[in-house]
């Protein structure tokens, strides 16, 4: 079940709402439906490529995005 950020642009608050299937968001805190999608930041640790013999690489991309400034809501947009 899919949990999105939002940003009031009423009362400028920041919050995470449950959203099944067509319902409509509100703003929690002063009830308008007048709110952002924010893009959320995910962060994932990568082991390598898991060839034969090679030595796993740790990586990681929790605070690494290069999208702290996108404003798009498809992270495939941009090929990263």
């Amino acid at each position: 079940m899919p949990i999105y950020e939002y940003k009031c642009d009423t009362c400028n608050k920041s919050f995470e709402l449950l959203v099944l299937g067509s319902d409509q968001p509100t703003c929690p805190t002063c009830g308008t439906p007048e709110i952002k999608r924010l893009m959320s930041c995910c962060g994932f640790v990568s082991k390598g490529s898991g060839a034969p013999g090679e030595a796993p690489s740790f990586k990681s991309s929790a605070g690494m995005s290069g999208c702290a400034g996108c404003s798009s809501t498809n992270c495939g947009s941009c090929g990263i």
